[in-house]
């Protein structure tokens, strides 16, 4: 469930464009009303005030944006601009080209599902004129770069039915290609996490609980390790829980000194819309104090009002 919240009574796109406009001028900007706007409009409403501010204005509104507003919350509102594919392109163009960041490109495609990948396939070659999987080759080696690739091309099912028999059939296999062995078979590791679907290896991972007595991802944390791990434990954890997972890893990018500012952009940014009502229930569950709190405490001014604004209100 998104977190979202958009007003019972909806301003039309061209006014929203005059009120963006209005909050441009003069000295300053008014980044309390651009933020009362955009932070409260779904990614269709958003692309509607687009199109008017250009008719109206004959300038591209995230240009002006990117004159007028500046920091963090300059970096957190032009990355919620796009719709999510165009955003998921954008954020894998940087991490795999400029700031180099496979931890971020890891977590985009691993927790995307099938059709959200295609169409992210399409646009990152629309809007680059290369193709994604290139930048994986040229960034990634080993492993790592395996599973990415095949996590990218393979078809998989996004229904809930799963056979049995290729469950066990496939704990035994990682079983046999991990903790029975000396040493690792990561093709094995690799075929499995890439080609079956997310009810497939929630499956296996119960299924695997139950035949050996320890977690699949205790076994994958066991026989793997860097970037190839932590792609393997996504997967994994965006098939039994997407929430916890994403709980997760907003808690690292704010625990200890300082904050990870680029990953809380990020994951806010592309989950509001989603499932961020599930994240802030599992972060509860696990900190005992609210994702609002955690964030109101790691940011300032209007980064802070922005971020608030998408994780909407706390429920009690």
């Amino acid at each position: 469930m998104a977190t979202l919240t958009i007003p019972p009574v909806l301003s039309s796109p061209r006014d929203d464009a005059m009120h963006l406009y209005k909050a441009f001028k003069g000295l300053g900007c008014d980044t309390s009303a651009v933020i009362s706007i955009l932070a409260h409009r779904d990614a269709s409403q958003r692309a509607l005030i687009e199109n008017e501010y250009k008719i109206m204005y004959s300038e591209e509104l995230t240009k002006r944006l990117s004159s007028e507003l500046s920091g963090n919350v300059k970096k957190a509102v032009l990355l919620w601009m796009p719709d999510p594919a165009r955003r998921d392109a954008i954020i894998l163009k940087d991490a795999l080209t400029t700031d180099i960041d496979l931890k971020a490109a890891t977590e985009v495609i691993c927790s995307r599902t099938p059709s959200q990948i295609q169409h992210l396939k399409q646009l990152y070659h629309t809007l680059f004129g290369s193709y994604l999987e290139h930048a994986i080759q040229t960034q990634t080696s080993g492993d790592l770069g395996q599973l990415l690739l095949a996590y990218l091309s393979t078809p998989r099912s996004e229904g809930f039915e799963v056979d049995r028999t290729t469950v066990d059939h496939d704990a035994k296999a990682l079983f046999k290609a991990g903790e029975k062995r000396l040493g690792t078979d990561e093709k094995t590791f690799r075929a499995i996490f890439s080609g079956r679907s997310r009810a497939h290896l929630a499956a296996v991972s119960a299924a695997y609980h139950n035949m050996y007595g320890n977690t699949l991802k205790k076994a994958v944390k066991g026989e793997t390790s860097g970037n190839f791990e932590h792609a393997l434990v996504t997967i994994l954890q965006c098939a039994e829980n997407p929430g916890k997972y994403f709980a997760k890893v907003l808690h690292r990018a704010m625990k200890g000194l300082g904050t990870n500012d680029k990953t809380l952009i990020r994951v806010i940014v592309t989950r509001a819309e989603i499932d961020m009502q599930y994240i802030k229930a599992e972060y509860h569950k696990k900190h005992h104090k609210t994702l609002n709190e955690a964030v109101h405490s790691e940011t300032s001014g209007h980064y802070r009002t922005f971020l608030l604004s998408l994780l909407g209100p706390d429920r009690h």
